[in-house]
């Protein structure tokens, strides 16, 4: 569902964010590049004082790459449900209306297909609104909380929730360590609130142009097609490159067969 959202979401007319948490970020010497003089490296040093940590509240909207972020010392369900109501209706008020004329059983089905294989789908109410927004996010247990969802629903937005090991399929991700290196790459920050100001100043930075992200690409059609020319064996997951050749039959095995068939 999560890779259907990427590839065909934005063309049905839905808008597809996702959503994370990245940190915590300590108070600590960050490896990196610098733009010191060659032969003479910036040095870090070797202690430094544990001053509290900092977190980033993430939404990242692939097809044009803008990405919304806020800098907080604690990412608790008190603060990322309000932070998350408050952007996602903004991003609601810039979307298109709906149409009016949609038929109920008509978005009904649409918001149902989006549940289509799930073990526990999500109960959808009676009166439904137009869908307008997917969600991807991870499956935390805040992620799920009843209120949470009620309210995501009611504004027209159906959550995607990743497996259990599978944050991988969340495109935030990939945002939040290009946001990370360029941030805190070789520096040594002394207080939570100088990761968040560096932080949020990337991000407003990498807005002014951003790189719109792709499911799969290249890449993945290079899979593909390694897939494709891989030889399945029954009883796990192994592969051959070449069939397996079978052992030939003899004359007697050739006769006993023919006898079988014939009776």
């Amino acid at each position: 569902m999560i890779e259907q959202a990427y590839k065909i979401g934005e063309s049905l007319g839905l808008s597809v964010w996702t959503q994370d948490e990245a940190g915590p970020f300590q108070t600590i010497p960050y490896a990196g590049h610098s733009w010191c003089s060659e032969g003479q490296p910036s040095c870090q040093p070797h202690e430094y004082v544990r001053n509290g940590t900092a977190k980033l509240l993430t939404l990242f909207h692939p097809a044009d790459g803008q990405v919304r972020v806020k800098g907080v010392t604690s990412s608790s369900n008190a603060v990322l449900h309000p932070w998350l109501q408050q952007e996602l209706s903004a991003i609601l008020t810039d979307l298109p209306a709906p149409p009016k004329d949609l038929d109920p059983q008509t978005n009904r089905a649409l918001w149902e297909c989006w549940c289509d294989g799930l073990n526990s789908p999500l109960p959808l109410p009676d009166d439904l609104p137009p869908l307008r927004m997917l969600l991807v996010w991870d499956n935390l247990k805040g992620h799920k909380t009843p209120s949470v969802v009620a309210w995501l629903i009611q504004h027209g937005v159906m959550p995607l929730y990743t497996p259990l090991g599978g944050s991988w399929l969340n495109m935030a991700e990939s945002i939040q360590r290009i946001l990370k290196r360029r941030a805190l790459a070789g520096q040594h920050p002394t207080e939570p609130d100088e990761i968040i100001s560096w932080f949020e100043a990337v991000a407003r930075a990498w807005n002014r142009n951003p790189t719109p992200f792709e499911w799969g690409g290249k890449r993945a059609a290079r899979r593909e097609r390694s897939r494709q020319r891989r030889h399945t064996l029954g009883g796990s997951g192994a592969c051959t490159r070449r069939p397996v050749r079978r052992p030939r039959r003899t004359t007697i095995e050739k006769w006993r067969y023919s006898k079988q068939v014939t009776h």
